[in-house]
């Protein structure tokens, strides 16, 4: 499972660039690993995030704002959802993953 991040490397936005440095920052602080897509850069993809951004998270007027978060092709949320569950301390399920590595418990060892 791959984290994605859909970013704007070029901004005149103060608020887009500090809720995408807080949620880039935060991964890797605690070790998640993801992948920057940079939406400037590829057409493509950013096409491919505005179509999978649900309808109830679509803006009445507008695209979506930047940073959009997803797990593989799975739509976690944007930043305010992503600060709510960092609020709730479930940022992990918000991105899907289990909050415990899996541990691999060795035999005959008492």
């Amino acid at each position: 499972m791959v984290i994605k991040v859909y970013i704007a490397s070029s901004t005149g936005s103060r608020a887009v660039k500090k809720h995408q440095q807080a949620v880039v920052g935060f991964l890797e602080a605690n070790r998640i690993s993801f992948q920057e897509v940079d939406v400037t850069m590829l057409e493509e993809q950013r096409l491919w995030m505005y179509r999978n951004i649900p309808r109830d998270k679509q803006p009445e007027k507008g695209n979506p704002l930047l940073p959009q978060i997803f797990n593989e092709d799975r739509y976690c949320g944007d930043y305010e959802d992503f600060f709510q569950s960092k609020e709730d301390n479930t940022v992990f399920a918000f991105l899907g993953l289990s909050s415990q590595p899996s541990v691999k418990v060795r035999e005959g060892m008492h």
